[in-house]
């Protein structure tokens, strides 16, 4: 078995051979409920990952957290150490709490496999274990040693985990990222928007609202004209967003505001706008006299760009979709994630999940007939050739 389209034919045939153990797999996942401050269930998940691994001849290392469940590592036991290395990343953490599955329960019906997580994003997770199956049942040979890393607090910022994923980056000839795709079509990830976190408090000063409103001065009144300089720098055609999330100040109805206090959302396409807008939210002034603006935060998860290597990497998935009769789009996403790390020091590819919809929300669910496809896809991505001996 030694030519492209006997290996495409025959992954595809043992994928579909193994659809109903991929499908129970992927419900058992989903059972074990894993929101990402729950350590305890993050560890059980993260041991059942690991003796699945291992079964298949992987040497795993479960790095508890602090806060979290850590992270499990994991490369194949028997490897070639003058290979280059590629990275798969993937998290089990949710954003549902226990106890979701009764208001949430499994459904498998119409060809959607409903449930809390399924989508975003233990889906991914299932179609990296049975694309490490097929490559080692098939014996089909590995150009590029796979380095496997789930974490469980990727849904709160990826904290704990982010240092061994850079770390792990930097080595790496590529990196693949197992969150779902864009849109029931499927669009792979080739661009994420970076991510800020800004709060501004607004300092004023405490009088009777009826006795002495003259002596105050309201930090709330302030605040809104804050609120309308930060809407000023929304340029939608540019990719930068600024979202005032939440407010709170006052003390009482009948005394003048002395502190208000707002948490603001930015979102950029490039590195160059990140400093540019957190520049303009730091040299906001006030508009009254007396009043202190103090501005924390700033730039968190870096933006994934469309460079040179990661469209490199996006055509050489085209062109293995194309093997298997997919025809991928490329498209940008609006929210973070490990992607944006790893694409500061390699190639990557994100967005490799099964299509489907409802990412933390309540109709949560994936296209059934297209976890095999997308297993596929994974599997031959990994087993392509060095991308800088590419084409």
């Amino acid at each position: 078995m030694t030519g492209r389209v006997e290996i495409i034919a025959e992954v595809k045939k043992y994928l579909e051979l193994h659809r109903e153990e991929m499908l129970h797999f992927l419900k058992r996942l989903v059972a074990l409920e894993t929101p990402s401050t729950s350590v305890d269930k993050q560890h059980r998940l993260l041991h059942f990952l690991k003796e699945r691994l291992e079964s298949m001849g992987y040497l795993t290392l479960h790095v508890p957290g602090k806060v979290t469940g850590g992270y499990l590592y994991a490369r194949p036991r028997l490897r070639n150490k003058a290979l280059p290395v590629q990275l798969v990343v993937g998290h089990c953490d949710t954003v549902w709490p226990i106890n979701t599955l009764k208001e949430m329960p499994l459904s498998d019906k119409n060809g959607k496999l409903k449930g809390p997580g399924v989508y975003d994003m233990k889906a991914g997770l299932t179609q990296l274990i049975f694309s490490v199956a097929a490559i080692e049942a098939m014996a089909l040979p590995l150009l590029v040693t796979p380095l496997v890393l789930i974490n469980s607090d990727e849904e709160i910022g990826s904290r704990e985990s982010t240092h061994a994923i850079r770390r792990l980056a930097k080595i790496a000839d590529r990196a693949f990222v197992l969150e779902p795709p864009l849109g029931l079509e499927g669009s792979l990830k080739t661009a994420r928007k970076g991510l800020g976190r800004f709060i501004i408090t607004v300092k004023g000063k405490a009088a009777h609202a009826g006795l002495d409103p003259s002596k105050g001065i309201n930090a709330i009144v302030e605040l809104s004209h804050q609120v309308q300089k930060l809407y000023e720098m929304n340029d939608i055609k540019r990719g930068i967003t600024v979202n005032v999330g939440t407010i709170e100040g006052g003390i009482s109805p009948n005394v003048v505001a002395p502190e208000s206090r707002a948490v603001i959302d930015v979102r950029v396409l490039t590195e160059a706008d990140g400093k540019y807008i957190s520049k303009k939210i730091r040299e906001l002034k006030p508009q009254f006299k007396e009043v202190v603006l103090d501005i924390q935060g700033g730039m968190g998860r870096p933006p994934m760009e469309r460079t040179t290597r990661n469209q490199k990497l996006w055509e050489l998935a085209k062109r293995e979709g194309k093997g298997l009769g997919i025809e991928l789009d490329q498209a940008t996403a609006g929210g973070g994630s490990d992607a944006n790390t790893t694409s500061l020091f390699t190639a990557t590819l994100d967005g490799l999940g099964t299509p489907g919809d409802g990412a933390h929300a309540s109709h949560e669910y994936i296209l059934s007939n297209k976890l095999t496809e997308r297993t596929a896809l994974l599997t031959l991505l990994l087993a392509m050739e060095p991308l800088n001996s590419a084409p």
